[in-house]
């Protein structure tokens, strides 16, 4: 009976070809967009779920205004009073960039709520949608 020899290199490299194409591939993991607009949009579809269709009492006199298609590179959401939308907007919370850098001002932020505000919108920037 005739046997061949293989260097254990060429071994090897045959037994990790042949477990490799039996493991399963894995899906690569999905790079959340970065950008100003798709974060804005993220925190837009968020901030209207958890704050305005809720019922949130911070936010139940006031209404969302949108504003991603900017041309100023700043896309942007603001909570305006619900009765009088040309007022003056109470939150506004903007992107620019790539990497998005995110602000938010407003009377609402140097409100007791703020600080939630603040935590909501970078959980949302990040790409978390809960509530």
């Amino acid at each position: 009976m005739l046997r061949h020899r293989l260097p254990v290199s060429v071994l090897a490299c045959s037994t990790v070809l042949a477990l490799s194409a039996c493991t399963p591939e894995r899906p690569a993991p999905v790079a959340t967009n970065r950008g100003a607009l798709p974060v804005m949009e993220r925190v837009a579809l968020a901030a209207n779920a958890c704050w305005f269709k809720s019922g949130d009492a911070t936010f139940k006199p006031y209404r969302l205004a949108p504003e991603l298609n900017s041309f100023s590179g700043r896309p942007r959401i603001l909570a305006v009073p619900r009765n009088s939308p040309e007022s003056r907007p109470m939150l506004v919370v903007q992107a620019e960039g790539t990497p998005a850098r995110l602000d938010a001002f407003g009377p609402l932020m140097s409100g007791p709520d703020g600080e939630r505000i603040k935590r909501d919108v970078m959980r949302w920037a990040g790409g978390d949608s809960a509530c």
